[in-house]
């Protein structure tokens, strides 16, 4: 099946599990309003204070959740750029009210319960750090909807691969001994064979861990950047997450850029060569149209982020792997991403609309690079340049987390993944 299909049949599936999920919750909410109720009324009959001091604790935790839907509330998604933004965004509200996730403490850092929070695998270390502090983490194994294994791929990498000798044994047996401890220590991993469990992992190596451990390549949600469906990546259970390089840690002075009207190159690229993807790029575009900026290496003195600012549309081609941070760069900076990749999902795919902010070219269509760039009308360019600007909120890293901001759209793609859960022979909702 291809990508595409795959993309449609996620819209699909996504619009129905919405449309299950609100019903769901509605039914829900209806009896903890008569819970509530009752519970008012044996606080007011009742003697008994701690009971009433309990339900006291109660009404705080829904006031705190009634502050957060106010906060969530300053962000509505709507327009092309979704594929349907009013369920989306209903769907994320109960998300943010609901998800309940539990991590496991067992593990030491720095391979556990910590990874890196710069460079090109930083997306790691902030999730990590993110889940250990958020309201989503519960305490309680037994409410929650998914369990996350908190080890770092590029950390176990680092630690126990640090002559960079390429023997990966050692690292797999990591994961793999995790996996087996809390499957002896807890019941849920057994429940489900992992089906309610998840990892997330930036480093090029996460697929290749994951196929060590059959059940979690199998049966878990894989939260990857290397989103490659040549490699097993199943778009139906787990979720692609964009690789984000981030050289200080945080996003400050990368973000913005120029408007549409004043950027004056038409395309612009700058990267090693490599895979099988770049030579082809080289070959037709290496110096070859002043309209076209195609480098390996930029001139002395020339800014990479400044060429992204002056570029109506930047190619994010692939390298050694599918994954690359220069999407997401092209978001931060206001340029229209140029897809030109193989087997690859896109992040966020049951949500976004990426056809209405970017550009997908095949291989193939590489010698016509230019001529497909200059037939868009500037009218068009300028939607797509206006709604990737929109889209933004959603690649962004903040800390503390922002609603709608990257660590929350991963949640959120997890969250509708948990339909495929199947517990005992059952699918869990």
């Amino acid at each position: 099946m291809s990508v595409e299909m795959y993309r449609q049949r996620s819209a699909v599936e996504y619009r129905l599990m919405v449309d299950a999920n609100t019903i769901s919750l509605q039914l829900v909410a209806i009896k903890a309003q008569i819970q509530a109720m009752l519970k008012v009324h044996l606080c007011l009959d009742s003697p008994v204070q701690s009971h009433c001091g309990n339900h006291r604790k109660e009404v705080n935790k829904e006031d705190e959740c009634e502050k957060r839907k106010s906060k969530n509330a300053k962000y509505i998604p709507t327009g092309p750029t979704y594929w349907n933004a009013s369920a989306f965004h209903r769907s994320y509200m109960e998300m943010e009210e609901n998800f309940k996730i539990f991590v496991y403490e067992e593990g030491e850092s720095p391979i556990f319960h910590y990874g890196p929070m710069m460079d090109i695998y930083a997306i790691e270390g902030h999730f990590i750090q993110n889940i250990e502090v958020s309201h989503f983490r519960t305490k309680d194994p037994n409410i929650a909807h998914v369990y996350f294994l908190p080890f770092s791929v590029t950390m176990i990498n680092e630690v126990v691969n640090e002559t960079d000798s390429h023997v990966w044994g050692p690292m797999k047996r990591i994961a793999l001994d995790y996996v087996n401890l809390v499957a002896a220590k807890y019941p849920y991993w057994n429940r489900s064979r992992g089906g309610d469990h998840f990892m997330l992992a930036c480093h090029d190596k996460g697929p290749e861990i994951s196929f060590n451990i059959p059940d979690l390549h199998k049966n878990s949600i894989q939260v990857l950047c290397n989103a490659n469906t040549s490699e097993g990546f199943n778009p139906t259970k787990d979720v692609s997450i964009p690789e984000i390089y981030l050289p200080f840690g945080k996003t400050d002075g990368m973000i913005g850029g120029a408007p549409s009207s004043q950027r004056s190159i038409l395309v612009f690229f700058a990267g090693g060569v490599h895979g099988s993807i770049r030579p082809v790029l080289f070959k037709h575009w290496e110096n070859k149209d002043k309209d076209v900026q195609v480098h390996q290496y930029l001139p002395k003195g020339v800014s990479y982020y400044g060429m992204i600012r002056k570029s109506k549309y930047c190619i994010c081609a692939s390298g050694f792997e599918v994954a690359s941070p220069r999407m997401v760069e092209a978001f931060y900076m206001g340029c229209v991403p140029v897809l030109i990749k193989e087997h690859y999902v896109t992040p966020f795919s049951d949500v976004l609309t990426w056809k209405s902010f970017s550009v997908e070219i095949s291989v193939e269509e590489i010698p016509k690079l230019k001529e497909i760039l200059m037939g868009i009308s500037k009218r068009e360019y300028v939607r797509m340049q206006k709604r990737g600007v929109q889209v933004r909120r959603h690649f962004e890293v903040n800390s503390p987390p922002k609603s709608y901001d990257v660590f929350h759209m991963i949640l959120y793609s997890i969250w509708l993944r948990r339909f495929n859960i199947k517990i005992n022979g059952t699918n869990e909702s």
